[in-house]
């Protein structure tokens, strides 16, 4: 710590710091697993418990003030469309978290890591953030009712006077106001005034607020890996694995940049054990019962406190296994509460359009149609082919096929093998 300028009470306001921004993910994640058939109690001592063991992995491997929690997106991908869109069973689903959390570790403890994170391009690591920012949005605005189904043109406006529409309608605008004014805890704020707007009128109903968590068992080690080989499933594997690796990349080298700890060349100090710190944590989340653990980006609101070692981490993660005596609370939460939060996220990750070479049609074409493809085809599997299918054969038409890295290569070939045979 006094090689990097802390102290330990600095550490510890950094951590809390980190865990009130991003401790929705205690309400919202239970939520979009129950939708899978996850058991919610059992969801939530999943989500708390991953959480705490990917921070503690992230202190003691990697010495980074980074947290680590279920993600946003690969949730919802989780859920909607793997389980419910491909009627893949959530056990079968949990094996391919797993194993794409193997594949994970693998990559970290190889060469091939670098290989493949320098060689797919910036734009398409910007286009599929905000395309899975889109995806979630989508499914906010599904569950707030305020965007439903219309036989004659798909989707249309819900009826804006019902009451969990007005109330999730208000939290979204508090929430954006509360970030405005930078208040820590802002989306929690959100969520937790919401619901609680909602018990006057019978939309909320309480559970109660502190109890002994509840069982782990309905989906301890419950994860059907062998189902998770078939054929069918490896597309989903890559999925998960090609997400996972693109957002903790991204978020490793923004917070690392903030906190002052990268290195003069650029390169992340640790990268390898920050990974490996990821995908242990992919690996135990699967076999609690929870979709993919990654490295939060909110973990630049810790740094920006004075957070810049691993005490930082290991201080969320103690307040995750705090949180564990709280699902009373947490359950009591309704969809219309949480679901501005998706909205709002769904915002904060659009932010990474803005630095697109716009200037270059070969970059910000493909970009915007994976980022597209996401919400429209309902699959993030989808964007992510189709952009990287794209971006080779423009870049081959524009005669700037020496630009295509030997990753993209592959994923876009691998891709257009997956769509020739689905």
């Amino acid at each position: 710590m006094a090689a990097r300028g802390t102290n330990p009470r600095r550490e510890v306001v950094a951590g809390l710091t980190t865990f009130l921004t991003m401790a929705y993910i205690i309400v919202v994640n239970p939520q979009i697993m129950s939708t899978a058939g996850i058991d919610a109690g059992a969801a939530f001592v999943a989500t708390c418990l991953a959480a705490a063991i990917g921070c503690a992995l992230m202190a003691f491997l990697a010495n980074l003030p980074i947290a680590l929690a279920p993600g946003m997106g690969l949730n919802a991908y989780f859920a909607f469309a793997v389980v419910a869109g491909m009627g893949i069973s959530w056990q079968v689903a949990l094996g391919a978290v797993f194993i794409s959390g193997v594949l994970f570790f693998l990559v970290s403890i190889a060469g091939f890591r670098e290989w493949l994170i320098n060689g797919i391009p910036i734009s398409l690591k910007l286009g599929i953030a905000a395309g899975i920012g889109f995806f979630l949005a989508l499914i906010g605005l599904e569950n707030l009712k305020l965007v439903v189904a219309n036989p004659a043109t798909l989707v249309s406006l819900g009826s804006v006077r019902s009451g969990p529409v007005l109330l999730g309608a208000a939290g979204f605008v508090l929430i954006a106001g509360l970030v405005a004014r930078r208040v820590p805890g802002a989306i929690l704020i959100g969520i937790v005034a919401t619901a609680l707007a909602g018990l006057p009128f019978g939309l909320t109903t309480l559970n109660g607020v502190v109890s002994a968590p509840p069982s782990l068992a309905p989906t301890f080690l419950q994860m059907d890996i062998v189902g998770a080989l078939s054929l069918g499933v490896l597309q989903v594997v890559g999925t998960f694995f090609m997400v996972d690796l693109l957002d903790n990349a991204g978020t490793l080298i923004a917070t690392t940049h903030r906190a002052g700890l990268m290195r003069p060349d650029g390169s992340v100090p640790r990268l390898g054990r920050a990974l490996m710190a990821d995908s242990g944590g992919a690996m135990l989340g699967a076999a609690l019962g929870t979709s993919t653990t990654v490295s939060y980006i909110e973990s630049a609101a810790g740094i920006q406190a004075g957070g810049r070692t691993g005490l930082t981490a290991l201080t969320v993660g103690a307040l995750f296994l705090l949180a564990l005596f709280l699902a009373p609370l947490a359950t009591s939460v309704p969809a219309f509460a949480t679901a501005p939060a998706l909205i709002f996220v769904a915002c904060l990750m659009a932010q990474s359009l803005k630095d697109l070479a716009w200037e270059d049609p070969t970059e910000y074409i493909p970009a915007i149609l994976a980022a597209m493809a996401m919400p429209f085809t309902f699959s993030i599997a989808t964007g992510i082919g189709l952009g990287f299918i794209v971006y080779a054969a423009v870049k081959v038409i524009a005669g700037k096929a020496g630009e295509v890295h030997g990753a993209v290569w592959l994923i876009a070939a691998l891709s257009a093998l997956k769509f020739a045979f689905s």
